[in-house]
């Protein structure tokens, strides 16, 4: 049994969980000290209300409101856990856009760019085109379940479109790419909102909400719930979660066991080498970023086509939230497809521990934003911790080591002699000995 853990704890994937581990632990350690200072510094909470708001971080998913006593309670909540998944989806797609960039040697910071890109698209499909239900047109023949897939194809390919400059300009004109992609953040930024800027697109609708566009329910387009809202009761998930984890699944699929994968790891390891084996690296690059922008623009075009969501088309004023936090996504994951499913969904339940924070304690939801970030800060320094666990590995297998090459070279004892160390006899003539002879003689 030892040593079967120490074969795992030998593997580099098992280190790279542990890193991961690690930085989230240390994360809530330092969220649960905030909490502790905050309650003890604050005269509305007190010291007695630390208990409660660290109960909250660490269990605010399962947290079911308080009893008629006023003490929390927790349990199956299913609004929680539901919600949770609805705003992991988003965090998958970004997750893998910035993982599948990094896997490729590059650092994709424009998923928000694309994000935005692919919501502009998504929209004005799943709005522009009259279904025979919908409730801003009248006499549209097309049906929902075609609408919603053009709406989701378009929200796809503007994001890879946008994702494909920042690579065409690294490719062909050796700019940084991050450089590029803060460009194409803000340029997008500003083009959506002039796109929809006085578009028939706006909420006229509803009172008060002129600054939003439609949300697609208004066209009865829609993602189907597939039995999820009946699981989870009174939440807002829907199919999109399915539709990310089997993307997510096909994105490690396509880098693990393909030969397009191969190459696009191999550009990222080293273009150069790439290019001596044959491999085209300039177009490697260039999909590389289009793929990483089409994931992004999917994951804007299932949040926003699960038709319970606005879209405020004022975004100048600021980039989505879900396009940044999918690098925190992709580095706790250590840019495995597989492991973002799981670090999306853990970025999405500190979400809802946050937001129970605040319904039910005087405590701000922001304490699990600054958790989050000791969590990313943490996590870009994973390769020192993953390092730290191979030199303390390194140290306890040393005396072992030594103990071992010592045995091995203890002397033999006079009856222990092999029978190998007889001095050769004269007709024993060494065979290259031999050959260099009759090389003499020939010559």
């Amino acid at each position: 049994m030892k040593e079967r853990l120490s074969k795992l704890y030998a593997k580099d994937g098992t280190k790279t969980v542990l890193s991961s581990i690690i930085s989230i632990i240390i994360g809530m350690v330092v969220g649960s000290i905030i909490i502790v200072i905050v309650g003890a510094c604050t005269s509305s909470l007190g010291i007695n209300s630390v208990g409660e708001g660290i109960q909250l971080v660490f269990g605010g998913l399962f947290s079911t409101g308080r009893d008629a006593a006023g003490n929390l309670t927790f349990g199956f909540n299913s609004t929680n856990l539901g919600n949770m998944l609805f705003r992991a989806f988003p965090l998958i797609m970004t997750g893998l856009s910035v993982a599948i960039a990094q896997k490729t040697g590059l650092f994709n910071i424009g998923a928000p760019g694309q994000y935005l890109m692919g919501t502009a698209a998504t929209l004005y499909v799943a709005l522009s085109i009259p279904t025979s239900t919908s409730t801003l047109y009248e006499g549209g023949t097309v049906p929902s379940w075609l609408v919603w897939v053009l709406a989701f194809l378009a929200g796809m390919l503007a994001g890879a479109i946008w994702g494909a400059i920042p690579g065409l300009v690294k490719a062909y004109l050796n700019i940084n790419e991050v450089l590029a992609c803060i460009m194409c953040n803000w340029i997008a930024a500003n083009l959506v909102t002039w796109v929809f800027d006085g578009s028939a697109l706006r909420n006229t609708l509803e009172s008060g909400k002129t600054g939003y566009i439609y949300k697609t329910s208004y066209n009865d387009v829609a993602t189907a719930k597939l039995g999820l809202d009946k699981i989870f009761p009174d939440s807002q998930v829907n199919g999109g979660i399915v539709i990310a984890i089997v993307i997510a699944i096909l994105i490690y699929i396509l880098m693990s066991k393909t030969t397009l994968g191969y190459q696009l790891k191999a550009c990222g390891s080293n273009r150069h080498a790439a290019r001596y084996a044959g491999i085209s690296d300039k177009r490697n690059i260039v999909l590389s970023m289009a793929i990483a922008g089409a994931l992004a623009g999917t994951g804007a075009a299932l949040y926003y086509l699960s038709g319970n969501t606005e879209f405020f088309w004022s975004t100048y004023q600021s980039l989505p939230d879900a396009g940044f936090n999918g690098i925190p996504v992709a580095l706790l994951a250590a840019n495995n497809p597989i492991g973002v499913i799981f670090t999306a969904m853990f970025m999405s339940m500190l979400d809802i521990c946050g937001l129970q924070l605040t319904n039910l304690t005087a405590y701000n939801e922001y304490i699990t934003d600054v958790i989050i970030a000791v969590i990313v800060y943490l996590s870009a320094f994973s390769l020192v911790i993953k390092q730290m666990l191979t030199t303390r590995k390194k140290h306890k297998d040393e005396p072992a080591a030594a103990a071992a090459s010592a045995s091995d070279a203890a002397p033999p004892t006079g009856d222990d002699t092999e029978p190998d160390a007889a001095p050769p006899t004269g007709d024993d003539t060494e065979p290259e000995a031999a050959v260099q002879q009759t090389v003499k003689g020939d010559d």
